[in-house]
């Protein structure tokens, strides 16, 4: 059995979803969001050569030891697959291991907001799902994916890197390409989807300026895009996606963007109030008459009135959400303090000894 193996497992038997590798530290689990460290020795330079090495394709080490960054997906058989990371950092070599959920779950055992299914039918435009890292965006995606997959006939292509969920065929016929396997880039893979005649694309993470600039351009031919970014909430999408081009190109791009998105699904973990474990909340931002000229002429501050006047159809925001799951008792005042938008509604709600000094 590998190393790397057995610390997986332990992981995986402490309830963990992340295994850290630091040189000069014992291994590290993140379970229930917090790191602890696992009763085993600390990482030496050779142990963690060894460990990283014995578990890496040999042409992936290469390009390792030349860039000192790879991702790629490792399966325990039977087990568990897991998005691996390696990094080199002051100490030496480094890596984490995400697990990817071997059986992808639905949008009931996710408890999703039902809005997510509606979305899901969307014929085309850009869905953008966004989040921290460790948010749960590609699970919530995945089950979106499945949705589909199950109800529709449609002709999906996924674009990541690593892939992480593989999708049977149900009733649609998944694609799954994998960036530095399968093609040389995101927007080499972008550029053949466009002639291979999909209804849905799924982007695991719209980061170049070109990436963005394309998932817009299969969005206003008509395809269903889904792309990740790294946002907390739909404004700071909306300003992420129009940030990322010059300054001459952004009225362009607020026009283009303008017309094809037709959602976004924000998303944060928070930490239960009894603190064994983590429940999800969302904000969704839907298109409606208001939403383009909105975008258009960057009054992204609008976007907060957009939301609360459009939860009859299904709009909802994070603060909202977050005082909902505090009243219901399921977070603490102060986990919905720290993850709210505007801390002065969530203020009262903290002890004395709680409050911020600022």
């Amino acid at each position: 059995m590998a190393i790397l193996d057995e610390y997986l497992k332990m992981m995986l038997d402490e309830g963990g979803s992340d295994l850290h590798l630091n040189v000069g530290l014992p291994p590290k689990i993140r379970a229930g969001g917090r790191l602890t460290p696992l009763d085993r020795p600390v990482m030496t330079t050779e142990a963690m050569e060894k460990t990283l090495s014995e578990v890496c394709p040999p042409d992936r080490w290469e390009y390792f030891k030349e860039s000192n960054d790879l991702d790629f997906a490792y399966e325990i058989e039977g087990l568990a697959r897991f998005r691996a990371n390696y990094l080199c950092n002051y100490y030496g070599k480094a890596a984490v291991f995400r697990q990817i959920p071997a059986k992808i779950l639905t949008m009931e055992q996710l408890k999703c907001p039902d809005v997510l299914k509606r979305i899901s039918e969307f014929k085309s435009g850009l869905v953008c799902v966004t989040g921290p890292t460790g948010s749960g965006k590609s699970t919530t995606m995945a089950a979106m994916i499945d949705y589909i997959n199950t109800n529709f006939y449609k002709h999906i292509i996924t674009i990541e890197d690593p892939i992480e969920f593989v999708h049977p065929n149900k009733k649609s016929c998944i694609v799954h390409r994998e960036d530095g396997i399968h093609t040389e880039s995101f927007e080499a893979a972008l550029m053949g989807a466009m002639r291979a005649d999909p209804d849905i694309i799924l982007l695991g993470e719209m980061r170049e300026l070109e990436t963005i600039k394309l998932a817009l351009a299969c969005a206003s031919m008509g395809m269903l895009v889904f792309g990740t970014l790294h946002t907390n909430n739909a404004p700071k999408t909306i300003d992420r996606i129009i940030d990322a081009f010059p300054a001459d190109q952004q009225p362009q791009i607020r026009t283009m963007l303008a017309q094809c998105l037709t959602g976004v699904v924000s998303q944060l973990l928070c930490r239960t109030a009894d603190g064994k474990g983590r429940v999800a909340v969302h904000e969704v931002l839907l298109s409606n008459d208001a939403l383009p000229n909105t975008i258009r002429k960057g009054q992204i501050s609008n976007i907060r009135s957009i939301i609360e006047g459009g939860m009859a159809e299904g709009m909802c925001s994070m603060d909202g959400n977050l005082k909902r799951l505090m009243k219901e008792k399921r977070i603490t005042p102060m986990e919905a303090y720290m993850k709210s938008s505007d801390k002065k509604v969530f203020a009262p709600f903290l002890s004395e000894d709680e409050i911020p000094d600022h």
